[in-house]
């Protein structure tokens, strides 16, 4: 990741009434639009799905947000040219709406210039103050 912050949240963001970059079958109005406007997410796989949109629009914000303090980087930035063009949960545990942790792994697909790929990884959340926030990943 390679740009700090490069648009205010939502400068990019799809219309309400468009489908969800997260790929829930949703649209973005009834799914992670009001988590990137700041709703809690009701479960831990609604915030990784709020956040992997976030990446999908550049909402610097909502991921430096919902990151744990612990954890969370100093400076978080996205590629400009990095496009993010699907999200597949692959696994839960946990993480319900009344858990206080839980653990997602996904691959999200990626194409940047000519090149693509995928990222997979098992991501951590913990619930504080009744809200999700993400913990950290391990990368597979």
């Amino acid at each position: 990741m390679t740009t700090t912050g490069r648009v205010a949240a939502h400068d990019e963001a799809p219309d309400d009434s468009a489908r969800c970059p997260c790929n829930s079958g949703d649209l973005f109005g009834a799914c992670c639009a009001p988590l990137l406007r700041g709703a809690a997410a009701p479960t831990a796989e609604r915030l990784m799905r709020s956040r992997y949109t976030a990446f999908v629009v550049a909402d610097v914000e909502h991921l430096s947000a919902t990151w744990h303090p612990s954890t969370r980087p100093r400076t978080l930035e996205i590629e400009p040219d990095l496009e993010w063009r699907r999200l597949v949960i692959l696994a839960r545990d946990g993480g319900g709406p009344f858990d206080h942790e839980g653990v997602v792994e996904f691959e999200a697909y990626w194409r940047q210039g000519e090149a693509r790929g995928s990222l997979r990884e098992r991501s951590r959340f913990v619930r504080e103050d009744r809200r999700w926030l993400y913990l950290d990943g391990d990368v597979r």
